[in-house]
């Protein structure tokens, strides 16, 4: 493979000028990211700890192999709602290696809200389990939940993907043959007593957890008896007499460790191969992708310049470089692992739909995972590309994305607009994971386009009524647009909700996608079947 020839002067005014808007929009980023990871109200930690519990982060820490990364998922969720009183939606999970094996951890965080469930917490949970189940990855759930939050019941409990779809996943990856183990370290009430008992094997806490489907007051309710909640559900119960867990911890680092032990009898089969190479750093320094990472949507960026700084050696094998210059595609390593990239490099046109569809084919058929670099405006508008079959070219792109049953990864460094979103591999479109940058975008188009369609609307309505719109009028409501879609394109709104698996800091993209990659790995890729494309 050839290296990327950069032609950016990193000393030049331009790019110094935008590595100091994007430091400080990663400052930014990390004040928040501090913020959330710091938890709950000190109070809440204190009482926490003074009865000789580990905190989420720590109990994570603590079952993971030593020197080994752990990829938290989403920890922004539920950023900016609810008074940021849920921070990381109070409950943190994320993708680990115990024993040398992968897995998905899901840990409640009882120092927020005695670890409830709002609509975040859950969709988080539940987007956990779906990557636990399309990579075949074990599951560990550090329980420590009192269940719904109240308050909120009307949003999380009856719908097809609210609480009930965590019971519905867990009986769905037992048939898979995928492990699933939890430690009981807290309360574990109502619906939530179905996390352990619907595990492989369960661990339960001395004096401190319990499992049971109705607790102290609501038995007292129901029945009018009077019992505790250690008497109810608590360890010695379920381990001497119910059977419903299977091992007596005394503490949270022993149910870690015995957690540990399990790990060491479960095997993963049918794993995929993939042929790896030999690591190489990036010729060019990842740092630079500061200095690159387009903080006005604007600027045009060659994503080549991207790609230098992730890939192994700088090296990439392009596909189709003098045809549809607009998307980039081609073959490359990252920390040795054989991918596929397509970037974006400008507005999609037909040419470009059919060479994107076309490379898809490519990696589909050699069994190459695809990393997708989004800074899409979208596809072409106007007449002449109407008649040209802009669209049906489009179906294309969009029928071979969906269909690839290779891994697909997203990172969005840019803007994410329209339907470039879709075909780029969006969150509609199943990448195993989908990670944006701090200064990115996304929403249905940008600011600016959106403000002259919705303005141009306005006045032709007042025109067929035979009035005029005051340009007093027009800036107001240009202005309201602008910043409506200036707060609800941001990243952190986008991550609050969930629409990705977190904003990451640039120079950590190759890590992350090389950590993704590892994970697929776990199960045999399934052969792509193509739609029909229309001719």
């Amino acid at each position: 493979m050839y290296r990327i020839k950069s032609k950016i002067n990193t000393q030049s005014d331009s790019f110094q000028n935008n590595k100091k808007q994007f430091e400080g929009l990663l400052n930014e980023y990390r004040d928040k990211l501090k913020m959330v990871q710091d938890g709950s109200s000190a109070k809440a930690i204190e009482k926490h700890k003074s009865r000789g519990k580990l905190l989420a982060r720590e109990r994570i820490n603590l079952l993971v192999d030593t020197n080994t990364p752990f990829l938290e998922l989403s920890t922004l969720a539920a950023y900016g709602s609810y008074d940021n009183q849920f921070p990381s939606a109070g409950i943190i999970t994320g993708i680990g290696v115990i024993q040398g094996k992968d897995c998905i951890i899901i840990a409640n965080d009882a120092t927020v809200k005695g670890g409830t469930y709002i609509k975040e917490t859950i969709r988080k949970h539940i987007r956990a389990q779906e990557i636990a189940m399309e990579n075949h990855l074990a599951c560990i759930y550090m329980v420590d939940s009192g269940g719904v939050f109240l308050p909120e019941q009307a949003k999380v409990f009856p719908d097809r993907f609210d609480f009930g779809r965590f019971f519905y996943n867990q009986a769905r990856m037992s048939a898979a043959g995928i492990p699933q183990i939890s430690i009981v370290m807290g309360s574990c009430t109502a619906g939530g007593a179905y996390v352990p008992a619907m595990s492989d094997e369960t661990i339960i806490v001395k004096e401190q957890g319990t499992i049971f489907i109705g607790g102290p007051p609501l038995v007292k309710a129901a029945t009018g008896e009077e019992v505790s909640a250690e008497e109810l559900g608590g360890a010695d119960v379920h381990t001497s007499i119910s059977g419903t867990a299977d091992h007596f911890a005394e503490d949270d680092r022993h149910a870690i460790s015995i957690c540990r032990n399990i790990f060491e009898s479960i095997e993963y089969h049918d794993k995929q191969n993939l042929e790896t190479k030999e690591i190489e750093e990036p010729f060019y320094d990842p740092q630079e992708l500061y200095g690159l990472a387009p903080v006005d949507l604007k600027k045009p960026i060659d994503v080549r310049e991207i790609i230098a700084r992730i890939v192994d050696g700088s090296r990439f094998q392009e596909f189709k470089e003098r045809y549809a210059p607009t998307i980039v595609t081609g073959f490359a390593k990252i920390i040795g692992y054989p991918v596929g990239i397509i970037g974006n490099n400008g507005v999609l046109f037909s040419e470009t739909a059919l060479k994107g569809a076309h490379f898809v084919e490519l990696c589909t058929a050699r069994k190459i995972p695809i990393i997708f670099l989004q800074n899409i405006t979208g596809f072409i508008v106007g007449k002449e590309y109407e008649r040209k079959g802009i669209a049906r070219d489009g179906a294309k792109f969009v029928h071979a994305v969906a269909n690839a049953n290779v891994p697909k990864f997203t990172v969005v460094f840019g803007g994410s607009f329209g339907a470039g979103n879709y075909a780029m591999a969006g969150r509609a479109y199943d990448p195993r994971l989908l990670l944006m940058w701090p200064n990115s975008k996304i929403s249905v188009m940008g600011g600016e386009q959106a403000s002259d369609v919705l303005i141009q609307v306005k006045m032709d309505q007042l025109k067929a009524r035979g009035q005029e719109m005051a340009q007093e009028d027009i800036d107001q409501l240009k202005k309201s647009i602008l910043e409506k879609y200036e707060y609800e394109g941001s990243a952190y709104y986008s991550t609050s909700r969930l629409w990705d698996d977190g904003i990451i800091d640039p120079v950590d993209t190759r890590k992350v996608l090389a950590l993704g990659i590892a994970m697929t790995l776990n199960k045999k890729w399934e052969d792509t079947k193509n739609g029909i494309f229309r001719m």
